[in-house]
Order: C-alpha cells, then sequence, then structure tokens
C-alpha cells in the first residue's frame, strides 16, 4: 500500500472515529439530530435514585433548561434559589463535581412558575453558549474563561412572552442562530417601562466574536398572546437548500441558513385568528416534511416544504387530528414518531412518513409531562413533571419497561439527555447521572 493511500485512509478514519464521537455528544437542545434521538449506548434501563447512580448533584435551584454534554462536561442553566441570580454551571461528567460556576445575572419572574434559566446551553466541543430570558448571552471555554457576552435585548428591544422567553439558541455550519417570537408590546407581563413596538426576529451570530452576521425581521399577521412562541430554530436541508425553520406568531417558515432570507411561509394552523394560540413545541424534521403541532392540543400537521413562496393546504401531507402535545415536541426515533399528549399522558406511534397510526398507549402516572421524550438505546425515556421517569419499549409494539420516582417535588420540566453510556436527569432540585457500573467509571 502505498504513502498516500495509507495517508487517505487514516484521514477518513480519523473523520468518521471525530463524526461517530461527535454522535455521542448531546450539544444543543433535542440532541445530535435535533430530533430527540441519539445512536449513544449502554444506556441503563433500570435504575432507581441508588441504583445504578454514578453521582447525584445537588442543583441550586429549578430550571427547565435540558444539559448539554461534551465528553468530559456536563453543561447546566439554573436559578440560585436563594439569591434569584442565574447560574451558568459546568459539572463533571465522571463525578458529578462542579468546576466552576458563573452569575449571569438576575432572575425575571415569570407566569406558570416558570423562571429565566429555561433556554437550554449549547457547546460544540470548544466553546459553550449559556442564553437566558433575560436575553443575556455568554460565551465561555470549556475552562469558564469569558469569551464574551450579549445583551439581545439591549439591542433587539425586550422579550415580551406571557410564560417568559423559553427558546434556545441553535448552533448550525458556524453560526449561532437565536430567535425571538414574543409580542410586538415590549410593555407587557412586567415590562412597563418600555415603549413602542417591537419586531420577532431572527439573529445569526459570529460564535468566535458574539458580533451579529445578519437580522431576519419575522412578519405576522398574528394578534395577542398568538404572536409569542417558545419554540427553538430548527435546521431543514431539502433540495441542495440549508434552511432555518422558524414556528409561531400563526406560522411557520424557512430562511436561507446563510442569508437570513424568508424562503417559504405556511400559515394553515390558526385560520381563523385565534387570539391566546402561543405555540410551544418545536418542528420536527422527518425526511422532507417538517412535523409542526399545533397549540393547546389543536391539529399536528406534516408540510411538504419542497416550494418558494407562500404555501397552501396543498402542501400538508398528513395531519393529526386528537391527542396531539401542548408543549411536548414529537420525537423521531429509528423512523418512527413518537407523540404524547401531555395531560392525558397517552402516547402515540406514528410513521411519519404517512401519519399512519401504529398504536397508542397510556403511560400512566398522576403528573402531566411537559418535557420532551428521549430516544435512545431501543428505548424511549420520559420523565414528567413531578419526577417519574417512565422507560418504554421503542418499535412496533408498546411497552413499559421501568418507571421509577426520581424527582421529589413538582416543576420537572427538563428533558432526559443519554450521551457516551450515561442518562442524565435534571429534577427541580438535583442532577442525576445513570450509568451501567462499567461506563460509570
Amino acid at each position: 500500500m502505498t504513502t498516500r493511500i495509507t495517508a487517505v485512509l487514516c484521514f477518513i478514519l480519523a473523520a468518521l472515529s471525530a463524526a461517530s464521537a461527535s454522535a455521542q455528544q448531546w450539544a444543543q437542545w433535542r440532541g445530535p439530530a435535533l430530533n430527540g434521538s441519539t445512536p449513544a449506548t449502554s444506556i441503563p434501563e433500570k435504575f432507581s435514585p441508588t441504583e445504578n447512580v454514578a453521582w447525584v448533584t445537588p442543583m441550586p435551584g429549578q430550571s427547565g433548561a435540558t444539559p448539554a454534554v461534551w465528553g468530559d462536561r456536563v453543561f447546566v442553566s439554573s436559578v440560585e434559589g436563594d439569591t434569584g441570580h442565574l447560574l451558568a454551571l459546568c459539572l463533571d461528567a465522571a463525578t458529578g463535581k462542579i468546576l466552576w460556576r458563573k452569575d449571569a445575572g438576575q432572575n425575571r419572574k415569570a407566569s406558570g412558575g416558570n423562571n429565566m434559566a429555561s433556554p437550554s446551553p449549547i457547546t460544540d466541543g470548544k466553546a459553550v453558549y449559556f442564553f437566558y430570558g433575560t436575553s443575556v448571552l455568554l460565551a465561555m471555554d470549556l475552562g469558564g474563561n469569558p469569551l464574551w457576552s450579549r445583551d439581545l435585548e439591549k439591542d433587539n428591544g425586550r422579550n415580551a412572552l406571557m410564560y417568559g422567553y423559553s427558546s434556545s439558541p441553535l448552533l448550525y455550519k458556524g453560526k449561532l442562530y437565536v430567535a425571538a417570537i414574543r409580542s410586538a408590546d415590549p410593555s407587557k407581563y412586567g415590562g412597563s417601562g418600555a415603549r413602542g413596538t417591537v419586531d420577532s426576529y431572527l439573529l445569526a451570530i459570529d460564535p468566535a466574536t458574539g458580533k451579529d452576521i445578519w437580522k431576519q425581521v419575522r412578519q405576522t399577521d398574528a394578534t395577542g398572546e398568538s404572536q409569542e412562541a417558545y419554540t427553538t430554530p430548527i435546521p431543514y436541508e431539502f433540495g441542495g437548500r440549508s434552511e432555518i425553520l422558524l414556528y409561531g406568531a400563526d406560522t411557520l417558515t424557512g430562511h436561507d441558513a446563510d442569508t437570513g432570507k424568508e424562503l417559504w411561509r405556511w400559515t394553515g394552523y390558526n385560520p381563523t385568528h385565534i387570539t391566546h394560540w402561543r405555540v410551544v413545541p418545536s418542528p420536527v424534521v422527518a425526511g422532507d416534511l417538517v412535523v409542526v403541532v399545533g397549540p393547546k392540543y389543536s391539529t399536528m400537521f406534516a408540510i411538504r416544504a419542497d416550494a418558494k413562496g407562500t404555501l397552501d393546504a396543498s402542501h400538508v401531507a398528513w395531519k393529526l387530528d386528537k391527542t396531539t402535545p401542548d408543549a411536548s415536541t414529537p420525537l423521531l426515533y429509528q423512523d418512527r414518531l413518537y407523540v404524547i399528549e401531555d395531560n392525558k399522558k397517552i402516547m402515540t406511534c406514528l410513521d411519519p412518513k404517512t401519519g399512519k397510526q401504529k398504536w397508542q398507549f397510556d403511560l400512566g402516572g398522576k403528573n402531566v409531562i411537559r418535557g420532551s421524550a428521549l430516544g435512545a438505546d431501543g428505548r424511549i425515556y420520559i420523565m414528567n413533571e413531578g419526577g417519574e421517569v417512565i422507560v418504554a419499549q421503542a418499535g412496533d409494539e408498546p411497552k413499559i419497561l421501568h418507571r421509577i420516582q426520581m424527582g421529589t417535588r413538582e416543576y420537572c420540566w427538563s428533558s432526559l439527555v443519554a450521551a457516551n453510556g450515561r442518562l442524565f436527569i435534571r429534577t427541580s432540585d438535583k442532577l442525576f447521572c445513570v450509568a451501567l457500573p462499567a461506563t460509570a467509571r
């Protein structure tokens, strides 16, 4: 074998190894595929607060943010219960020891028990980005050394949402995307000092410097609370195009990932312009379809986003009218779409291409489900608001494999995370690392 061929093979193997290692991480909300799934294996099926627990670390306060995991680091957002300060935390993935913590300013009150530590941190393995409902954005290296910081409200106006700004950033192809789908009146919900009107927007930021690359105003005809959304921008690749999806304010839009230009929009989920239809679940990409959930247990739609301009009813591939979520983003895992009706605790398995129902199953339990499901190692992991974790079998036959009470308080809103053979469970007051004995070492 020639030296040139050997070098090429070594390069290919190194690239494949790096890609495999990256896929085992949980770098941002909804994981490596941005659909709630991960190829991570050796995740425990059975556990308890004492069984198969590598470590447990008390949290300083509540947060609905999902942890980010990269290698030997776990990144967590939180509110400090005693002071009300917003915190950025870094933990050792092997021991749970807090390696560093940074103050990100003061929490802001929101309805429903929510707080400003709801957006999830995000990392590329070189830097980590913490974002808060106050629009404070911090960039640090993995050692906790500051790189840059921003207050996006100073540049773009106050984010007024009834339950507090909760969207997570997106890191995609060298850009950090932040969306604000918000009330046009910044004085609402405690912002009495704000004046005038503000636009909703999609912002692309240079992750190395923190400077704006571009800002795209997001137009809407929505009124009242329907202007507001808690969704996260999601990438969509189709027909050679790389797009960023924004969902909310009566509209689903696709934006050019390089320029922010709006390429298409669909406005079919609120045709009568109901004024209180805020949106919580984020879009899910299923092949060439974009799946979105209407507000407050209304219709779920699969959209063919294969054109430009205004899309109409002919672009709806299928829809589901019953047992849809209000807050939980659907899970796409192993060519199946799992949808959870939050209040009734009913999970439905669908063929994502056709919308045909494979099964429907009562998850049981006393508490509603606000977090989103995780797909890992052939199983589905779900935590309800009361901290009960349900492990279900993935596939064409519904089955509960395990259920255990991990939390002792209400407001368990964080979604579960699997990375590098470990399962991370963020309850209202603790972070558990669940792992098989061999993996925990």
